[in-house]
């Protein structure tokens, strides 16, 4: 894997967790000193998809799922309500690799109104939702229908999660070993700058 700790504007190229990435025109996005990206913005390598109990689907070098639940669009890990049949239901897409020892995930996510998702902590779900009208944090400082930042810091078996700053969850309980998850539920749900920085 390799750390990156380039700039990037409008036609830029640099080197993220996964392979090579070319940034958005309005994406001036940093990686911080000590993380990686666990997402190209260009393709699902380094994921694979949950299609049934004990079933995955290898990701690498694809830009969607074969039921087109989770789709890379402009940039973004697209999570959709529903698959090409229409189907809906949890489907879950994870890291193919774990995260085991201690860690800080950082992300962005962008909710449809009233939009479910979560985010998996080696199994374990954070609800990650359209907080102000589907809860469960109805107060936390949210930004409606625009980007929210979201930081995990594993130590041990236990998690502080919070968004755009404010704490969330406190003492969130995890397990032991396990991958990173993003999940589709309801609603449209975007996700983009997910990074995660592990402890020695």
């Amino acid at each position: 894997m390799v750390k990156a700790s380039g700039w990037c504007t409008a036609g830029v190229v640099v080197i993220l967790g996964f392979g090579v990435s070319l940034c958005l025109a309005d994406d001036e996005f940093k990686l911080e000193n000590g993380y990686v990206s666990l997402f190209n913005g260009k393709n699902l390598t380094g994921w694979h998809y949950h299609v049934k109990k004990g079933e995955k689907e290898a990701l690498e070098g694809k830009t969607e799922t074969s039921d087109k639940r989770f789709q890379v669009t402009e940039g973004l890990i697209v999570a959709r309500e529903k698959d090409a049949a229409g189907k809906g239901g949890i489907k879950d897409l994870y890291t193919t690799k774990e995260y085991n020892g201690d860690f800080t995930l950082k992300l962005q996510f962008r909710a449809a109104p009233r939009a479910d998702s979560g985010v998996y902590i080696r199994g374990r779900q954070l609800q990650v939702r359209d907080y102000p009208t589907a809860g469960p944090y109805k107060n936390v400082k949210f930004n409606k229908g625009d980007w929210n930042d979201l930081e995990i810091t594993v130590k041990g078996t236990v998690a502080e999660c919070k968004c755009n700053g404010e704490v969330v969850e406190k003492a969130f309980k995890v397990p032991a070993r396990g991958g990173i998850g993003l999940q589709a539920e309801g609603g449209k749900f975007e996700f983009r700058r997910i990074r995660i920085k592990e402890t020695p």
